[in-house]
């Protein structure tokens, strides 16, 4: 019997005690892991998933915690004196030996299943991020609703003043077409205020 299992991104024809190398996974030396994602089942009786075979898995045992073989990177661009690089690379990998292949009862064999590396930390983040982002709905919900009560007159309706200038007018305490009325250019140094936009906003403060 042999089967067709699914990790790292990679698909794996595997037979009871067969030794693979494969993508590595959160798992220690002597631990047995158990491969849930099992696109096919051969042998006697050939078993196509849809995509995968329900409560079928691949059971292993973790043989090491190994390194690929090196590789070396050169790359030289054109046109570009002294542009070159090499880097060498060995990827991590897992080495397992293939113990039991289940056609059915994946569910309650009670075998941890073999989760990548990068997988088990990406999988303890959520619930961190759940605690931290509960505290943060609170100070949103006063901003709304303070918004309104410290809410001014539209300054961007004045020829000239834009978005990133009405900014800036607000941070320095004018909100309104009066308080704007008021500012004498050539002293308000908060934002370099043209005499027609004084002008407009006493028009529109009427």
């Amino acid at each position: 019997m042999f089967a067709v299992l699914k990790t790292g991104g990679k698909q794996y024809r595997v037979q009871s005690g067969d030794v693979l190398r494969v993508e590595k996974l959160a798992a220690d030396a002597g631990e047995k892991v158990q491969f849930n994602e099992v696109l096919m089942l051969g042998g006697d009786d050939t078993v196509l998933g849809a995509p995968l075979v329900d409560d079928a898995a691949v059971q292993a045992e973790v043989i090491d915690q190994i390194k690929g073989e090196k590789t070396i990177n050169f790359v030289r661009r054109r046109r570009k004196h002294s542009s070159k690089r090499t880097k060498g690379h060995r990827q991590q990998l897992t080495l397992l030996r293939v113990t039991d292949i289940l056609s059915s009862g994946a569910g309650k064999s009670g075998v941890k299943a073999a989760v990548g590396a990068a997988g088990a930390v990406v999988t303890s983040a959520p619930k961190a991020d759940k605690k931290a982002a509960a505290p943060k709905a609170e100070p949103k919900a006063e901003t709304k609703a303070e918004a309104p009560a410290a809410a001014g007159d539209d300054l961007t309706a004045i020829t000239g003043v834009g978005p990133a200038a009405q900014k800036k007018l607000n941070e320095a305490g004018i909100t309104t077409y009066a308080q704007m009325a008021q500012i004498d250019p050539e002293t308000f140094d908060a934002v370099k205020v043209k005499p027609e936009w004084v002008e407009q906003a006493k028009e529109l403060a009427k």
